[in-house]
């Protein structure tokens, strides 16, 4: 089987890049291993909401309804993705989960368990929420309660009553934290690493849009223009219990791929003593945790919020300099060291990971486009 191009995932990311290659005149094939669009977005726990504003965060070519608000929830944001598929009349190949992309002289050769398609252009929109990041410590096959990462948690209903861990303060663990503690559960955050916390509004503006303002500037100033605004409304970060990471919010997200906590709340659960602060973990015990610090305490339910590590090497194993040493992408939303190999929204960003993908959409299908054009003369037919 030949498609003009092979977009590999559904979500966000895929469906963006389905809907420019259409409007550039190409056919492109779009893969996705589960049965519907957004799977990643389906499995996300109950409470989530959009960290960037509802005009912010649309993909090309259709808006989100008024209706939805500031922050579109996450079941809002499922319904646009599906309304999204219905407007373009974007097909997707379902239950088509990809081995392998390999060169296959000047095309690719995608690989699924029914067939092979060769394409001489590949966009990989795979996320990484499909790759849940599990670390270990002595004493887990031992522990007696439950331990689950945070890809696998819904809602506080199954912990009413009982005593939660939270492992890890990112977005995903503040927001668990602040869910369980909003429903009458017994909240323990762990946290080991520095971390910086941005409040997701500041003097009622997103704070999204002080990130474009400042999108020109190296990040070093920008994180020094704004740090004294950022102490003035968080806080010190060392009352609530936590280090402060050595560098700024601008600059963790481009050197570090970090994305700082956006505060919906749980800051002020952690002053009024609803979330209480410990440091790492040493290990698990047969009832709970012991801490790096000192002391141990009990536990129903340890929520592992310890992010994501997407690891593409073996999905790519013909792919030379476009993945770390990690096998994360090194680029994303432009050229790759592989002719015909893009990526789009594949690395953090602090103007909204929404927003770059519908940027980042654009740019490839024009530079799809363009490569056609100089490899076989394409032209829409």
């Amino acid at each position: 089987m030949f498609a003009d191009a092979v977009i590999v995932g559904a979500g966000p990311a895929g469906l963006a890049a389905a809907q420019r290659l259409q409007s550039q005149g190409l056919k492109p094939l779009l893969l996705e291993k589960a049965d519907q669009v957004g799977s990643a977005w389906r499995r996300h726990y109950d409470r989530l909401h959009l960290h960037t504003p509802r005009m912010r965060s649309n993909l090309p070519g259709l808006s989100m309804p008024r209706a939805y608000g500031r922050y579109p929830s996450r079941a809002q944001f499922v319904q646009y993705l599906e309304n999204y598929v219905d407007r373009f009349k974007i097909a997707p190949s379902f239950s088509t989960p990809v081995s392998a992309i390999r060169r296959d002289g000047r095309h690719w050769a995608v690989e699924t368990p029914s067939q092979r398609v060769a394409t001489p252009i590949v966009v990989m929109a795979t996320g990484w929420a499909d790759y849940p990041h599990l670390p270990r410590w002595p004493g887990m096959d031992l522990y007696q309660g439950q331990i689950l990462h945070s890809s696998a948690y819904r809602n506080a209903a199954p912990y009413k009553g009982g005593r939660a861990l939270v492992v890890g303060f990112g977005n995903s663990g503040a927001e668990i934290a602040l869910d369980l503690a909003e429903n009458g559960v017994d909240v323990t955050l762990s946290q080991r690493s520095p971390i910086r916390i941005l409040p997701r509004d500041l003097f009622g503006v997103p704070i999204l849009e002080f990130a474009l303002a400042q999108r020109f500037l190296p990040a070093r100033v920008a994180d020094a223009i704004n740090a004294p605004i950022l102490r003035y409304a968080v806080g010190s970060l060392e009352k609530l219990g936590f280090k402060t990471a050595r560098k700024g919010a601008m600059q963790m997200i481009e050197e570090d791929r970090r994305i700082p906590v956006l505060d919906v709340g749980a800051v002020a659960k952690i002053r009024a003593g609803d979330i209480k602060v410990r440091g790492g973990v040493n290990a698990f015990t047969r009832s709970g945790v012991a801490f790096e610090r000192g002391g141990e305490e009990g536990f129903d339910v340890v929520v592992l919020a310890t992010g994501y590590k997407p690891d593409l090497r073996a999905l790519l194993p013909d792919a030379r300099d476009v993945l770390d040493g990690e096998g994360r992408p090194l680029v994303s939303d432009r050229p790759t060291a592989e002719a015909g190999l893009y990526f789009v929204g594949a690395l953090a960003s602090p103007t909204g990971q929404l927003r770059e993908i519908r940027l980042g959409a654009t740019r490839v299908a024009d530079l799809a486009r363009k490569f056609l054009e100089d490899e076989r003369g394409f032209a829409p037919g």
